[in-house]
């Protein structure tokens, strides 16, 4: 009888260690599973990422495209105030020229 303990025994040992191995085994393809899951969503990430960073590359090349024509417009403008202004000047110059003239000519025909 105690043969038959001791195979028991021993039947139980390899029993607990088989069970032990298929869950180590069943582990393993478990992390395999994990680890390949989180492969799979940091690419999906990673896609999301890059569009994400493709999109504000577009906006601020608007962005830039826009303030670069506000500045070409407000050097046009800029340019036609200089010109409309030069013109304003020149006719305020010959028009105080025009009074002086008159002033002289008043004054050389008036009595001294």
């Amino acid at each position: 009888m105690s043969e038959s303990q001791s195979r028991y025994s021993i039947v139980e040992r390899l029993t607990k260690e088989k069970l032990s191995i298929i869950s180590a085994q069943t582990s393993l393809n478990s992390d395999v599973e994990k680890a390949k899951q989180e492969y799979e969503s940091l690419k999906e990430d990673e896609k999301d990422w890059e569009k994400s960073i493709e999109d504000d590359v577009a906006k601020m090349k608007r962005e830039r495209a826009k303030l670069v024509k506000d500045v070409e417009r407000d050097a046009k403008n800029a340019k036609e105030r200089k010109k409309s202004k030069e013109d304003s000047y020149k006719l305020k110059l010959k028009t105080i020229d025009d009074a002086l003239k008159r002033i002289e000519n008043i004054s050389k025909t008036a009595p001294a």
